[in-house]
């Protein structure tokens, strides 16, 4: 997921492959243990449970219904576990193949499909909203979210720039620094975010993943010293947000710090994507042997699980894990070109470029380098890659 989707969904909460889309898991046994939450530790993800005994009570409510949607796309944001979005799907049943449902359950219709990656169906029922209300500011952000994920800058920009009257500056400057510096606008998309948080923000979560974003951005720019600020003013704000520490252990690992990424994500194993920054980590550490076993096979297992159900949700961390972990380039970049056919962000260009260079695909390979001179893409990491074919 982008740092762009967190806003997305930040602002819906208070407001972020290809055909192979997989739909979200619906269990035929209403028996299946989907997932242990653990309620001692997070006491909110009783509300899962909770609201889902409700509405089975009254499966018409949609006021009911919305509650327990938001809840299931949230824990499945944070524990990386693209089941809760099937909860979250099963909860908009009544709704969900009406060509005009209410618009609370369109938005979060087409929310749960930008989160499952079916890009498409997303944008066709966000066009819905926006053509009955053109001043819906949750909608806009929510397609400019899904237009910056397939790399359609300008369009998303220019949704970015209808919001400006809907809500706060900070989440308008952020929209647009998120097209703006991955097609040829790094230096002024940055400088203009970076002033907007000099300013005091009314909302830590705004502020957070604006921070986020900029560190981000600074990290594209190779500027690392400007680039761990902006991480480390984030996690002051919120230590415990998934997407946050794993954009934080990434640049740990670029920069080789391995020992301190185990300290980061050692608590949070629950989620896929953190468990797979912990296992990268463990492997360049040989005193941390018998743990790095431990978690690759815990992770492989989940992998290897999220494919019997059909998931195709972390085809990037898959490829990652291909390529880092079990050096297998031929599978690394099949899964790699999976997923650039669903999504462009420069994380995902980085990893088709890797698996290409380390399958010796040109043809990737070429394809990749006309990617970053069409939109004029500055990124320290893609650059070098790219000069090293």
């Amino acid at each position: 997921m982008s740092c762009f989707c967190r806003c997305a969904w930040l602002v819906l909460t208070l407001f972020l492959g290809a055909p192979a889309f997989a739909k979200p898991f619906l269990p035929i046994d209403d028996g299946a243990v989907l997932e242990r939450l653990p309620e001692k530790t997070d006491p909110s993800l009783r509300d899962v449970k909770r609201l889902r005994a409700a509405l089975d009570r009254n499966p018409g409510d949609i006021a009911l219904a919305a509650r327990l949607a938001r809840r299931a796309i949230e824990a499945g944001r944070e524990t990386g576990d693209p089941r809760f979005f099937g909860q979250a799907q099963a909860a908009l049943a009544p709704w969900w193949t009406q060509r005009d449902p209410p618009a609370q359950a369109l938005l979060l219709r087409a929310t749960l499909k930008q989160s499952t990656h079916d890009f498409p169906g997303a944008l066709a029922d966000l066009d819905r909203l926006i053509a009955a209300n053109p001043r819906d500011g949750q909608a806009l952000l929510t397609r400019a979210t899904v237009l910056t994920v397939q790399g359609r800058y300008a369009d998303a920009r220019a949704d970015c720039a209808r919001i400006a009257r809907l809500t706060v500056p900070l989440v308008t400057i952020a929209c647009d620094a998120a097209s703006a510096s991955v097609s040829g606008e790094a230096a002024s998309a940055y400088r203009t975010l970076t002033g907007a948080l000099a300013a005091p923000a009314a909302d830590a979560g705004l502020a957070e993943w604006a921070q986020t974003l900029a560190g981000e951005i600074a990290q594209r720019r190779g500027d690392a010293a400007a680039a761990e600020a902006h991480f480390r003013a984030a996690l002051a704000l919120d230590p415990r947000d998934p997407y946050l520490l794993g954009a934080y252990a990434d640049f740990l690992l670029d920069r080789n710090r391995p020992a301190e990424v185990v300290p980061l994500l050692k608590d949070y194993t629950r989620n896929d994507n953190l468990l797979l920054r912990l296992v990268l980590a463990e492997a360049r550490l040989p005193e941390l042997r018998s743990s790095f076993a431990a978690h690759r096979a815990d992770l492989e297992d989940r992998y290897d699980a999220g494919g019997r159900r059909g998931d195709t949700l972390h085809r990037r961390e898959e490829a990652r894990y291909a390529l880092e972990i079990s050096g297998d380039s031929g599978r690394a970049l099949a899964l790699a070109r999976e997923n650039w056919r669903v999504q462009r962000e420069s994380a995902d260009l980085r990893i088709l470029l890797s698996a290409a260079k380390a399958a010796g695909d040109a043809a990737v390979l070429r394809e990749a380098g006309e990617w970053v001179r069409a939109h004029r893409l500055e990124d320290a990491a893609i650059t070098a890659l790219l000069q090293t074919q």
